[in-house]
């Protein structure tokens, strides 16, 4: 991957990977820019939630056009297959070339936003480019929380003009994105003793693309969660089912590709089990086998356990899953082919002191639904009995389409490809409302390389269209008024 043009990229891409850089737990990478910054002698600032500014002086004859902020952040989702052994917080990532592909070995890649960053430090560490005084900003924790940009003072930045480096798709200009906010549940259980002469099993759910919950909600792809659920409350239609385990998902920014469950029934009903599951299986493979053709659904027989949930609260679990809503709840009537609203069914956990954790996560770009659809999550979690609390969300921000900047990179696009670049908002959350609340005056767009399978293992970076984003950024940089 070192060899790979433009060099500075993709060795700085490459050192990044060797850091390891969860949410919350930056403080190698903080080191790692703060080093960076003293070898090329930059002035530097490192705030009390742990953003780095790195500062350049504009090249001559820069100096009176408008300072530009160039924004990435540190930290990367932590996601890899169940069969991997891997340690986010020691290991550095295992990446390999594919074809016009940069992946990694069963995890995510920390292309977002790690390549972000390193277009960022190449353009910090080259000395041949034209562009005005830079403000680098490098922010911690975006993935579960956007602490940094929430924690940004009002008076940290100078610059005029900011330019987010955390887009995924080729040749397009991003210019909104979504608001969003975070709705979980705590739903308590009384341990109960196993029935004897009761067969037990696991019901697994694998094989799922995942992907984005924001970016790749519209693609409807597989959630672990619900598919094995569905299965269940079947089940527990037509048989006495005793539940010991439901573990599905990971984060709340990532549709869920796995889930298991561990459950038992009478053992005179063993054999239903497996025909009900033959018939569920075709049924997943008739819906959904066009965008999910690698899914599994394998049941395992196991010892039983020696407690379950009870059996009011087993019931409730696979009532409130089946209700609560997942997926696309409305497209944008501005710009077409747009989500405006959605949720995401994230993560099912078993927790200490006999609770259940259900995480979500809802999006909108209009603000009333954002709470509009968490407040629909919430009433269904509430009928269960089950504790609610949100998080404080994030705002979208709303396009400027008569922006400079963005006149800019089209004409740079223009000049350089001979295309017109796509203009669009994006579903996901990016930190630019967050700026733009903080900094009315910023005139913001977010441009980036393609990169597919974001927040899964399947995360692949595209080398050419890095090439043409590094080709575009520098272009933007040397003609930005």
């Amino acid at each position: 991957m070192k060899k790979l043009e433009p060099t500075l990229v993709w060795n700085f891409f490459h050192d990044i990977n060797q850091i390891p850089r969860p949410s919350k737990k930056e403080e190698k990478i903080i080191a790692y820019l703060k080093s960076f910054s003293e070898k090329f002698q930059l002035e530097t600032k490192v705030d009390a939630a742990g953003n780095v500014l790195i500062c350049k002086k504009p090249t001559p004859g820069y100096e009176n056009r408008k300072k530009i902020i160039l924004q990435a952040h540190m930290d990367m989702v932590c996601e890899k297959n169940s069969d991997t052994k891997f340690n986010f917080d020691t290991d550095p990532i295992q990446t390999y070339i594919d074809g016009d592909w940069v992946k990694a070995k069963g995890t995510t890649l920390g292309a977002d936003n790690g390549i972000g960053m390193s277009l960022m430090l190449a353009v910090l560490a080259s000395e041949n480019l034209k562009h005005p005084a830079l403000e680098c900003l490098f922010t911690v924790d975006e993935e579960t929380g956007l602490t940094g940009a929430f924690a940004l003072d009002n008076k940290f930045l100078k610059g005029e003009v900011l330019i987010n480096l955390d887009s995924e798709d080729d040749g397009e200009i991003f210019v909104g994105c979504a608001g969003g906010i975070d709705t979980t549940a705590e739903l308590s259980y009384i341990p109960e003793k196993s029935i004897e002469g009761y067969f037990a099993f696991s019901v697994t759910v694998k094989g799922l693309t995942g992907g984005h919950s924001g970016d790749d909600i519209e693609k409807g792809r597989g959630n672990a969660n619900k598919i094995l659920n569905r299965y269940l409350w079947k089940l527990n239609q037509v048989m006495n089912v005793r539940l010991h385990k439901f573990d599905g998902g990971n984060l709340r920014n990532a549709i869920p590709r796995e889930a298991t469950a561990i459950v038992s029934v009478p053992s005179s009903e063993k054999e239903p089990v497996r025909v009900l599951l033959n018939h569920y299986i075709a049924e997943m493979e008739n819906e959904l086998g066009s965008v999910e053709p690698k899914i599994q659904i394998i049941l395992e027989s196991e010892e039983l356990p020696e407690f379950s949930i009870d059996k009011k609260t087993t019931d409730v679990l696979f009532n409130v899953l089946y209700a609560c809503p997942h997926g696309v709840k409305a497209m944008s009537k501005e710009m077409p082919g747009l989500v405006e609203t959605s949720t995401n069914l994230a993560s099912i956990k078993m927790m200490p002191n006999n609770k259940i954790l259900i995480t979500t996560s809802q999006r909108s770009s209009v603000d009333s639904e954002k709470y509009d659809i968490a407040n629909q999550v919430e009433a269904v979690l509430t009928l269960a009995g089950a504790t609610v609390t949100h998080g404080d969300g994030y705002p979208g921000w709303k396009p400027n389409l008569n922006s400079e900047i963005l006149k800019t990179a089209q004409e740079s696009h223009r000049k350089l490809f001979k295309s017109e670049p796509k203009v669009r908002a994006i579903h996901a959350g990016l930190e630019c409302g967050l700026f733009l609340e903080k900094y009315p005056h910023l005139d913001m767009i977010s441009i980036g390389p393609q990169m597919y399978g974001v927040h899964s293992p399947d995360e692949r970076l595209s080398i050419s269209s890095t090439q043409k984003c590094w080709k575009w950024l520098v272009e933007i940089l040397s003609t930005a008024l």
